[in-house]
């Protein structure tokens, strides 16, 4: 099982499903927003409402994949992902709110699932690496998402690109079928579902150090990549007059940076860095990218623009193979899933708060350059933890 691929392709396919689910609306923000008679600004609150839903998944997926397996918890995510979207498409204030909370539930048991089958198949010493590749799932879906649903929407509506990236969702589980048996063999089909469950999660990261600080750190770096995902294409759209195809191309462009950044910073951590100083450059890099990207006008070349885009989602959306990786690395052996489980509530609880906060900032007369400049401060406060705490403790890089 040590050199097995397949888990690692069967979760990255996944991933990069629900990813695109989530993505959509916030893709097509503007035309949504047009159709039902809202700002775009409400974006946030819409992702917002989605991460809610994925917290309260992520905690209740320890006990679900220990019980059901990996592959069958999966499945039924792509599922909720598929029936949010169609709900979505009802055209009303009070569907996109229960589409977006139904997404959310489809999105937060992906990654403690898929953490459960890579840490049982993966050598210790290619962890950082195979989970990083894995974590490309999430900017291979934001890249399908920018690049395919500014044309859907142009060739057949926004309804009905809700449906299309929907049936994606159905025939990705479907396909996922035939590997259940075999990946799903170590379920344990008594174990206990009780409400009591949800709170181990968060137990068992709050009673170690190592794993409380991960997930700080992780809750503002969710925070910035979610901003980016959600935002960048009305930014760009309203700021440097982007049309919506182009600007759908530039998120693709960032998400691309994200899928080389998160393999790259895997190999790097892995082979020379170590976790806590691949995460502090990180820190320090989307500090840097978000102030410039605050400061772009409309003279500036799309070339330079993409350039910069490029790096800034191989930090903001290049981390969470490191951090997942260290994650598993620092829990106790057997309950990958649940610390995994336990840490994504806090990071999702930054994807909650993030891209809210910025569209508040935004709709108050900040606008959208304050909100990317804003973000600028809390990472780089995670620059400056790393960087002190690597200095007392000069880390050596992961075996």
């Amino acid at each position: 099982m040590k050199n097995n691929w397949l888990p690692l392709l069967v979760t990255l396919a996944i991933q990069a499903m629900v990813s695109m689910a989530l993505l959509t609306v916030p893709v097509m923000a503007t035309v949504v927003a047009l159709a039902l008679g809202v700002s775009a600004t409400l974006t946030g609150v819409y992702v917002g409402i989605a991460y809610l839903g994925a917290i309260l998944a992520s905690l209740a997926s320890g006990s679900a994949v220990a019980r059901f397996g990996a592959i069958r918890v999966s499945q039924a995510g792509l599922l909720l992902c598929a029936i949010g979207l169609a709900v979505c498409a009802l055209s009303s204030l009070k569907a996109m709110v229960l589409g977006a909370f139904l997404i959310g539930l489809g999105y937060g048991p992906i990654t403690p699932a898929s953490s459960h089958l890579l840490a049982l198949t993966t050598p210790a010493h290619r962890m950082a690496l195979v989970f990083s590749v894995k974590q490309t799932g999430v900017p291979l879906g934001g890249m399908l998402a920018g690049a395919l649903v500014p044309g859907l929407v142009l060739l057949g509506g926004w309804q009905a690109t809700l449906f299309v990236v929907a049936a994606a969702n159905v025939v990705c589980a479907i396909a996922s079928q035939p590997l259940r048996a075999g990946l799903d063999a170590d379920r344990q089909p008594d174990r206990s579902l009780a409400f009591g469950n949800l709170l181990q999660p968060l137990h068992l990261v709050l009673s170690q150090r190592a794993l409380a600080r991960l997930a700080a750190f992780s809750f503002v770096f969710s925070a910035m990549q979610l901003s980016l995902s959600t935002y960048l294409v009305t930014y760009l759209q309203e700021a440097l007059d982007y049309g919506l195809v182009k600007a759908g191309l530039a998120l693709s462009v960032a998400q691309i940076g994200g899928i080389v950044g998160r393999v790259a910073w895997g190999y790097v951590s892995d082979r020379w860095l170590g976790a806590r100083r691949a995460l502090a450059l990180l820190a320090g890099l989307m500090a840097l990218s978000t102030l410039a990207t605050a400061l772009l006008n409309a003279q500036v070349p799309p070339v330079l623009v993409f350039t910069l885009l490029v790096v800034f989602g191989a930090s903001a959306i290049g981390w969470n193979g490191v951090y997942l990786s260290e994650v598993a690395r620092r829990a106790p052996p057997g309950m990958a899933s649940m610390a995994t489980g336990g840490t994504l509530a806090v990071t999702f609880f930054g994807t909650v708060l993030g891209p809210a906060l910025f569209g508040a900032l935004a709709g108050l007369g900040g606008g959208y350059r304050a909100g990317f400049a804003a973000l600028a401060v809390p990472t780089a406060l995670c620059f400056l933890s790393l960087i002190r705490k690597e200095r007392s403790t000069r880390e050596p890089p992961t075996p």
